[in-house]
């Protein structure tokens, strides 16, 4: 500062008065009344500036490239150091493994809700879907993954350069999947001001959070029932519009935030609130395996990978490849897939006579039931490819008090057999 130099001594220092601290180093920031044109006011500290023309203030990106680090990270390899236990190897839980597979082959179905005892293997399951995950284009150094070709899923940096014409870098890399912790701020996953930056240059740079890193991937919540009532209002509110506006320090910052919400956890330790579960497109249950042998069985795969994880992702290298290629096709045909009318109509009256809230239980259950279609390599729905997904649409838009446990299934078959029958 003006008025401290950095050879003052400590004990110089330790007797200014506190109030005279103040004043001095006060002395740089603030303006006299005679010079105020030349200086800028940012969050109550006046920060010198230089001429209209040659400066202006601007909102800018921290994030701006995608460092080497960080595209090491999302590609998960056999030689990680944190190996994923492999989709394939998982025993058993296909109603879990089936809606997770089938919200990657149609990420608008919503995302999925999994709740079962502890120890079932849903965490396990989830984040060993990222092997699986197709690949993507999005713009290189583009914190939002923005879509080169879809103005819907761009950052406003992006937006413009395509407006003006100009041309922007593109590359390919696997759909992301990000954590958001249940002790993670507000401002983390929002995402924030750089304050540090607005005072040594004289910009207001927004930092990107989490919804930024999980746009046009999967936003992964543990235990998402013991989440703070406020994340879930913002979760609420970015899963409803596809966007996520941050106010802070007197500026608007908005971004594309569509992603596919996946959340697990154990219905012993509290429910969620019934606005957040019709936000899940489809929900799992998942109970504890009760055969023997079948338990001696994932006791033992379990003790291999432990063991040697290389080699056993090795064994389930083929039938990863198989699965892979079965979503990639998948994904590929699913705008061909068709669905009758008929069909239609009567998805619609099974909603209906189950007093089922709103339409997004009609639109999920139309979408799940073409991804289906779509997985077993045909282009046309079926009565049985309906009757296999429409109780993991339903049940949970059943509930109409919170104290009330979601249904295992059973109302929505017995009324999809009234109706189809």
């Amino acid at each position: 500062m003006a008025a401290i130099t950095l050879g003052t001594s400590l004990s110089a220092l330790a007797k200014l008065d506190s109030r005279d601290f103040l004043a001095q180093s006060t002395k740089f920031f603030l303006p006299s009344s005679s010079h105020s044109s030349g200086r800028k006011f940012y969050g109550g500290i006046g920060m010198p500036v230089k001429r209209r023309s040659q400066f202006h203030l601007v909102v800018s990106n921290v994030a701006t490239e995608i460092s080497p680090t960080e595209k090491q990270a999302q590609k998960v390899s056999t030689d990680s150091a944190r190996p994923v236990y492999p989709f394939t190897a998982i025993v058993g839980q296909e109603e879990m493994k089936l809606c997770l597979l089938l919200n990657v082959i149609d990420p608008k179905i919503g995302g999925v809700m999994i709740m079962g005892d502890r120890g079932t293997g849903k965490s396990t399951t989830v984040r060993s879907l990222v092997d699986l995950l197709p690949e993507i284009k999005v713009v290189v150094g583009d914190p939002y993954n923005s879509d080169p070709d879809d103005p819907e899923l761009m950052g406003i940096e992006v937006r413009e350069k395509v407006s003006q014409g100009e041309e922007v870098s593109i590359t390919l890399t696997k759909i992301n999947m990000v954590d958001l912790p249940l002790g993670a701020t507000e401002d983390r996953v929002c995402g924030t001001i750089d304050i540090e930056k607005a005072l040594t240059e004289g910009v207001k740079a927004f930092e990107p959070g989490l919804l930024a890193k999980a746009n046009r991937g999967i936003l992964y919540v543990d235990e998402v029932n013991l989440l703070d009532d406020h994340l879930v209002d913002v979760l609420l509110d970015s899963a409803a519009s596809g966007w996520n506006t941050v106010e802070r320090e007197g500026i608007s910052i908005s971004h594309p935030a569509r992603f596919i919400l996946i959340g697990s956890g154990n219905p012993e330790e509290g429910e969620l609130r019934p606005q957040l579960l019709d936000r899940f497109g489809m929900h799992a249950q998942v109970g504890t395996v009760r055969d023997a042998e079948l338990r001696v069985k994932i006791v033992e795969e379990r003790a291999r990978f432990d063991k040697n994880p290389k080699e056993f992702r090795e064994s389930y290298k083929a039938e990863q490849e198989k699965l892979e290629q079965q979503i990639r096709s998948a994904r590929n045909s699913l705008s061909s897939v068709t669905i009758d009318h008929e069909l239609r109509v009567k998805i619609s009256k099974v909603c209906a006579e189950l007093n089922v809230d709103g339409l997004r239980g009609d639109i999920v259950t139309n979408r799940a039931a073409r991804a289906l279609a779509a997985l077993k390599g045909r282009d046309k729905v079926t009565p049985e490819d309906i009757a296999t997904v429409i109780p993991n649409c339903l049940r949970h838009r059943l509930r109409k008090d919170p104290l009330e446990s979601i249904d295992s299934g059973l109302l929505v078959i017995e009324k999809f057999y009234e109706v189809f029958s």
